[in-house]
């Protein structure tokens, strides 16, 4: 038994053929979107509002089949694929991450582009996407060029996807983009999942402004370099860390950035099946701060690329001084020769407190002084 849950205002019109026992959902003024073709019974029915649910044979396909074999080639409104060169989105962790239109792509795709073929046959096959791979990595990328653009020219379709995530973050795909740009080729981004959005938005830090900073270099130098410059800066830093570099990468940050600045570490952001481990909820995120995690992983080595976050550098709002502070330096610069307007002039640029407000406390406390001023003159 299937159940598909639906929003409860929502409106349905099922539709059946003698024919092809097939069922066509339809929102209100909306075309038919052919969604699922099992061979259902006719014992479909409401179990409660929102809730439709179909009878099946034991042999149904799981969903996922059921889905991608019903996803058209050619969508009913936009037509057949352009060609050009399609940046996919792939999933991060769960295979359920994927959208139907990335899913059409690979699908209606002459080749697809991977970096790892293994690793990408696996989501390939769950989907029962028969296009065939190609391998597409920094070992490779500047031989596969000129053969990738020629079939481009030809006018194929061409999909580009990386292990996980978006093509061309700290994955191969920045330089072939770049390429097809200046061919004037189409690029076509088909968004999805990001590792970084994802460890940004769940992570409890500022999202106002971030900045991803990526992949370490690997030279100390020009490391400790970049380092520093995310340490100074009021925005979260969002790193990539191999799992077998994080300990070297928390006694650098935490020098830098100081063993009290927050931190998130996350991993396995979208894992339905949670592990085991000693740290806690470390399947998904670890917080605490820089000197916490340096600590808590000194003899604890995590699998798996991570996400790295740090919280920006405090932004000091210098406090307001007081009226009498106000007074006592105003006193200071007319003792010194500075006329009431100079001194007013001079605090209101040294301080946070506005310039109407300085003269007003002075014309109160050094009224006479002005008078003075205007009869000198």
């Amino acid at each position: 038994m299937r159940a598909i849950r639906l929003p409860p205002s929502s409106l349905l019109i099922i539709s059946s053929s003698s024919s092809s026992h097939s069922r066509s959902w339809q929102w209100k003024k909306k075309h038919p979107i052919q969604l699922f073709s099992p061979q259902l019974t006719s014992s479909s029915s409401f179990i409660n509002p929102g809730v439709l649910a179909f009878s099946s044979s034991t042999s149904e396909k799981p969903i996922e089949e059921t889905i991608i074999d019903n996803i058209p080639e050619v969508s009913s409104k936009r037509g057949p694929l352009k060609s050009g060169l399609y940046l996919v989105s792939t999933p991060i962790g769960n295979l359920e991450d994927i959208t139907l239109r990335a899913l059409r792509v690979l699908r209606s795709a002459n080749v697809i582009l991977s970096e790892d073929t293994r690793h990408s046959r696996k989501l390939l096959h769950h989907y029962n996407i028969k296009t065939s791979l190609l391998s597409y990595h920094k070992f490779n990328e500047h031989q596969r060029e000129k053969a990738v653009l020629e079939r481009l020219r030809e006018g194929d379709i061409v999909a580009l996807i990386s292990d996980a995530g978006t093509p061309g973050i700290s994955d191969p795909g920045t330089e072939l983009a770049k390429l097809c740009v200046s061919e004037k080729i189409p690029v076509i981004p088909i968004p999805g999942p990001s590792a970084l959005l994802t460890a940004l938005c769940a992570s409890g830090l500022s999202t106002e402004e971030f900045s991803f900073v990526g992949f370490l270099p690997k030279q100390a130098g020009s490391r400790r370099e970049r380092l520093q410059l995310s340490a100074n800066a009021t925005a979260t830093q969002i790193f990539f860390v191999p799992p077998h570099k994080l300990n070297q990468f928390l006694e650098e940050t935490s020098s830098l950035f100081g063993d009290s600045r927050k931190c998130v570490i996350a991993r396995e952001m979208t894992k339905i099946h949670e592990e085991v481990k000693s740290l806690k909820m470390f399947n998904r995120f670890w917080r605490g701060s820089l000197g916490e995690a340096k600590e808590a992983f000194s003899a604890n080595q995590p699998k798996g690329e991570i996400t790295l976050l740090i919280e920006g550098i405090a932004t000091c709002i210098p406090e307001a001084p007081s009226e009498d502070q106000l007074e006592q330096e105003l006193r200071n610069l007319i003792s010194n020769g500075h006329s009431l307007s100079m001194a007013v002039k001079v605090l209101s640029e040294a301080t946070s407190v506005k310039r109407k407000t300085i003269y007003s406390l002075a014309l109160r406390k050094f009224g006479n002084v002005e008078e003075a001023e205007e009869d000198s003159s």
